[in-house]
């Protein structure tokens, strides 16, 4: 396993900075405004040939109640898992009694500890770090995130700390099957992850928004890989006001589009909103390979049981190809269903399909339902070849393919879908027009070609 790095601090002193930072990358939220981290959100980083795990946690306050009691636990429960922990203090504001009060409870883990200031940019800093010797922590290192400096010479005393890792180390973020758990806000995602990974990992809290950012967990379940990403409830884009929500908001779309699956959770409760109907055409128009969790399904009378089930079919008929769960994500009813149809449906996104195979389905299905006329000529599609995978793209030579009507292509992608038997997962439709790519080159045939040869051969053999 890759060495924990956790870092925490009060509010705004710059934990979500330095974690872009040390990750490379731009996962974290980054604003003018105290409080925007609540979860622990893990990143990936490597200095030389030494990686580690990075954990951005939300602000320590002092306050034990509601919210910021909760956004307190998570931080504790990151430093229990840290193997070295980076005590952000914010150089221009001085020490403060909250800082004392973070250092006293920090001790008492026994952590291998990493006193940093932080924004000392323009600064003395032998002189601004001086005041902090009194937390009793040791060195400072006075650094400034945005800017990158002091950065490298705190990682080189960091990495110098943490145990050698062990060798040919993959990236565990980056295997198994990505899943963004998605939906509006207060539909249970939180929760529903929480009761997937088995443990409280995101808060889970009865006031809509508490999860502003998307949260990438890796995790392993019976020998397979998997990372779950719990994400912000999106709102109308009317009621998207607030700057941070619509960077929220931007982060749910952009996991969306790094997952392998999607889990749109909708509340059985509030039935489905326009909000709902709006999200899952962006999942759609991604190509993600999708599932669908109706939460909060426990208790419910069976006459809402069927008016939900009937607004499914009225207000979703496109989606024959998802697979429904009717679950309860506080008490854990049929959650584990979930993970065989996220795993077909992973399967279907990602499988590989040979060109004679797609051929002979698109034959099949011009025998059975013939392509319109266009100006008085028939439509004439050739052959076809697999382009892409998640969601599987299709590729159809012929003639006049830029007239191919969109029920026509709607007609194909229903017929590739059960022929292949793909489940949980779109098809999308790519046409090419132009001349026979084969026919200037001597003794190649095309795959069309090369199938009817082979069905010549059993038949003289027979």
């Amino acid at each position: 396993m890759k060495p924990v790095i956790a870092l925490v601090g009060r509010p705004n002193v710059g934990k979500s900075t330095l974690f872009n930072r040390l990750t490379g990358s731009r996962e974290a939220l980054v604003a003018d405004e105290p409080g925007l981290t609540r979860d622990r959100k893990y990143g990936v980083g490597k200095v030389g040939d030494k990686p580690y795990l990075v954990v951005d946690t939300g602000g320590l306050t002092g306050e034990q109640e509601g919210l910021e009691g909760l956004v307190a636990e998570q931080s504790l429960l990151a430093i229990r898992e840290a193997d070295v922990v980076l005590f952000l203090v914010d150089g221009r504001d001085g020490l403060t009694p909250a800082d004392q009060t973070i250092a006293t409870q920090l001790r008492r883990y026994g952590k291998t500890l990493f006193l940093v200031v932080n924004k000392t940019e323009g600064l003395n800093t032998a002189v601004i770090s001086a005041e902090f010797y009194r937390l009793g922590l040791g060195a400072a290192y006075a650094i400034a995130s945005a800017h990158g400096q002091g950065v490298q010479q705190l990682m080189e005393a960091v990495l110098a700390a943490l145990p050698e890792p062990p060798e040919d180390d993959e990236d565990d973020a980056a295997r198994g099957i990505k899943i963004a758990v998605v939906g509006r806000p207060n539909v249970g995602k939180s929760t529903l992850v929480n009761r997937m990974l088995g443990e409280e990992r995101v808060l889970a809290f009865d006031q809509p928004g508490t999860t502003r950012d998307s949260i990438y967990i890796p995790f392993e379940r019976k020998q397979r890989q998997y990372t779950l990403i719990d994400t912000a409830g999106v709102r109308r884009r009317g009621k998207v006001t607030e700057v941070i929500e619509k960077f929220s908001v931007i982060k749910t779309m952009q996991a969306v589009e790094d997952a392998h699956v999607a889990i749109l959770v909708l509340d059985a409760q509030q039935g489905i909103a326009d909000q709902d109907t709006s999200l899952l055409g962006f999942v759609l128009e991604t190509g993600r390979a999708l599932v669908i969790a109706v939460n909060k399904w426990d208790g419910l009378p069976l006459d809402q049981r069927s008016r939900i089930k009937q607004e499914l079919e009225r207000k979703f008929p496109f989606l024959n190809f998802a697979k429904i769960h009717f679950i309860s994500a506080l008490r854990g009813t049929r959650v584990n269903d979930l993970f065989s149809s996220v795993d077909k449906a992973y399967a279907s996104a990602s499988k590989h399909l040979s060109t004679p195979q797609l051929t002979r389905i698109l034959e099949d299905a011009i025998a059975d339902h013939q392509p319109p006329l266009v100006h008085g000529r028939r439509i004439k599609l050739r052959y076809a070849h697999q382009g892409g995978h998640n969601p599987p793209l299709i590729i159809i030579h012929g003639n006049q393919t830029e007239s191919v009507p969109g029920a026509y292509r709607r007609y194909l992608e229903n017929t590739f879908r059960d022929a292949l038997k793909l489940e949980g997962t779109p098809v999308r439709i790519e046409f090419k027009g132009g001349e026979n790519p084969f026919k200037d080159r001597k003794n190649v045939l095309t795959p069309r070609q090369v199938e009817k040869r082979k069905r010549l051969m059993r038949h003289n053999k027979k």
